[in-house]
């Protein structure tokens, strides 16, 4: 990982990287946002070009073909790349938090095999959500099998972004002697295997991540595919996946906070009623609304970079990374409601011209998936408030929250 000598250099850093991210979003990913959205598009030359600027293996160590950065750097990355399409970032998170939980969990022969492809494009994601248990990705009722040594995995998935997509799957389930449904462990998985069938995403914003139900049926996987040990998953949850979840996902929301405000303003300054000859931005109610949303974005940043560096801390303390739980979900929470607020308000400012097709109804609608997005802001809000009063969270055995 990058060490950085002091804050200054550290923020003049961040800033080059953001620069480097933000000519690829410009030049190769916002142009084609909207066709993404219109045609459910998969955007897969997004994912080729982050893969060839390196951007794809951001966490990844310099020896496995990564960059090699911060936690910093992946958030500004989600940031930058949501502001040009959510759905690219979307797709970014999971990749990055899949081959991120591989690079913490898994052996030298799994670096090696599934984490230098990236720099080529190899694209993964995580495969964790079950009908039965909603937005409580924790919780699996499936459960793999033994056949000698090989483990066979039948589960049918809820929400698997790049579903159909991806080249490997960071899979959880239970295993053989199993006692509770958080009792997990985890595998990577070839998409290439047969059994695996991808089902159709259709969904009201969000079009291109493709975050469908999968279903796996007698899908073979050889024990070298088994990431960690069996019951390792709660660790690989706390520790693997939620930390890198949940910034990225944060930081994806701050991403559309910001497209949907620099749209409105550049809008409002240009629009002119004529009968007046006023622009928009000469009435005060407009530009109170803009200025509110400013605010919002701005009580963001400080802070994304301070869970970021936190993180990366945390790691390099070899200290579990669920210390910082509460505080991503209480980040997640805000970004996403700061992305529905700055969507509202730029349909407001725009009038009729934002209710038509385009940016501003798109990035309206894509911005509903973060209230939804597990932890769904309901759940995360009543972790929030057990934690308040001092009741536990029961996330971890059966019957619990």
């Amino acid at each position: 990982m990058t060490t950085y000598l002091n804050q200054t250099s550290t923020r003049t850093n961040y800033k080059q990287l953001r620069e480097e991210i933000r000519a690829i979003v410009d030049k190769v990913i916002k142009p084609r946002a909207e066709l993404t959205d219109q045609e459910g598009k998969f955007p897969r030359e997004n994912l080729q070009a982050l893969a060839e600027a390196g951007w794809n293996g951001v966490l990844i160590p310099e020896q496995f073909g990564g960059k090699g950065l911060d936690h910093a750097a992946f958030a500004i990355a989600a940031e930058e790349i949501g502001r040009g399409c959510p759905s690219t970032s979307l797709v970014y998170v999971m990749h990055v938090g899949a081959v991120q939980t591989i690079a913490l969990y898994g052996n030298e022969d799994q670096k090696e095999r599934w984490l230098k492809p990236v720099r080529s494009g190899s694209i993964g994601t995580y495969s964790t959500s079950e009908r039965a248990s909603g937005g409580h990705w924790w919780f699996n009722f499936s459960e793999a099998s033994r056949d000698g040594e090989d483990y066979i995995l039948n589960a049918e998935k809820s929400f698997t972004t790049s579903s159909g997509q991806a080249d490997f799957y960071v899979f959880q389930t239970r295993t053989p002697g199993a006692q509770t449904p958080t009792d997990v462990s985890f595998f990577i998985v070839d998409s290439s295997l047969p059994g695996i069938t991808p089902g159709v995403w259709e969904a009201l914003g969000v079009r291109g991540n493709h975050s469908g139900p999968i279903k796996y049926e007698g899908v073979r996987v050889d024990p070298k595919d088994k990431l960690g040990t069996e019951g390792q998953g709660r660790e690989i949850l706390e520790s693997g996946v939620s930390p890198v979840y949940l910034i990225g996902l944060g930081s994806t929301w701050l991403g559309v906070a910001e497209a949907a405000l620099e749209a409105a303003t550049e809008y409002v300054k240009g629009m002119i009623h004529r009968d007046f000859n006023k622009r928009l931005a000469d009435y005060q109610i407009i530009r109170q609304q803009l200025a509110e949303v400013k605010v919002l974005i701005e009580s963001l940043k400080p802070w994304q970079l301070s869970l970021a560096e936190q993180l990366d801390e945390l790691q390099a303390q070899g200290r579990p990374q669920v210390e910082l739980l509460l505080p991503l979900v209480e980040f997640k929470i805000h970004a996403a409601e700061v992305a529905n607020k700055a969507t509202k308000a730029a349909l407001d400012v725009t009038g009729g011209y934002g209710y038509k097709k385009g940016i501003f109804e798109r990035l309206f609608r894509d911005a509903r998936a973060g209230i939804a997005m597990g932890p769904s802001n309901n759940i995360a809000r009543e972790w929030i408030g057990k934690a308040l009063v001092g009741l536990p969270l029961e996330l971890w055995y059966e019957g619990g929250e």
